[in-house]
């Protein structure tokens, strides 16, 4: 399932940092294609060097990193879906705040899980994913026009926000549980951070609110 846009209500004005934030993330995908290896091991985060209290700064740097197109493109599509509705929610000066705090608390909680792993990791899921979070939380009842492929088939429907958003939910739960199982607890996708993102998406969004929201909201 792919989500295009919220049909219920529509951003008050432009998501200046939805787009700028996604800017940047094309800004940083294209000096990795430019600089290769180097670019990337430099700025991912591993999860023992985070550890160990060495090269802190990359559990920010790598939120903003991917590896490859089809990551960066389904990150973005993600983002372009959820995001301005949550801007408009907290306002231009929270809502990069609570964007970059949930990417470093879905990198700690990678972190967590993995410490010892010596693989480096990026991507922008996890601060996205709290995103996520924080739209089910705001409208849980608005739906989202999402494209279905089955097969060789495509369809359009509109699913409420609060059943697309739970099901990749319950998708990244299962994901992560079938990963230990099988005893992977190095490389592939990091599930934790998704779910890390996530969690405190949800726990934190009304905090992040604006004023204005809370005034409507009668707090």
């Amino acid at each position: 399932m792919i989500p295009l846009k919220d049909i219920d209500r529509r951003p008050l004005r432009f998501p200046v940092i939805t787009a700028l934030i996604i800017g940047v993330n094309i800004l940083v995908f294209l000096l990795e294609l430019a600089k290769g290896e180097a670019f990337i091991m430099r700025w991912s985060f591993i999860p023992s060097e985070i550890a160990a209290g060495r090269n802190l700064i990359t559990v920010l740097t790598a939120i903003f990193m991917h590896g490859g197109v089809l990551h960066i493109a389904g990150n973005m599509v993600y983002f372009w879906a959820f995001g301005p509705e949550i801007e408009d929610a907290m306002g231009r000066i929270l809502y990069p705040v609570f964007y970059l705090a949930g990417g470093l608390a879905a990198s700690l909680t990678q972190v967590a899980i993995n410490a010892t792993s010596s693989v480096p990791n990026l991507g922008a899921s996890g601060a996205i994913a709290a995103v996520m979070g924080a739209f089910l939380v705001t409208f849980p009842r608005d739906k989202i026009r999402t494209v279905i492929l089955f097969g060789w088939f495509i369809f359009i429907r509109f699913i409420p926000a609060i059943i697309l958003v739970g099901f990749w939910f319950v998708i990244q739960l299962f994901s992560q549980v079938g990963s230990l199982l099988q005893g992977q607890t190095g490389g592939g996708v990091a599930y934790m951070a998704h779910i890390g993102g996530f969690v405190f998406g949800m726990a934190s969004a009304r905090l992040f609110e604006s004023r204005q929201r809370r005034a409507r909201r009668g707090i």
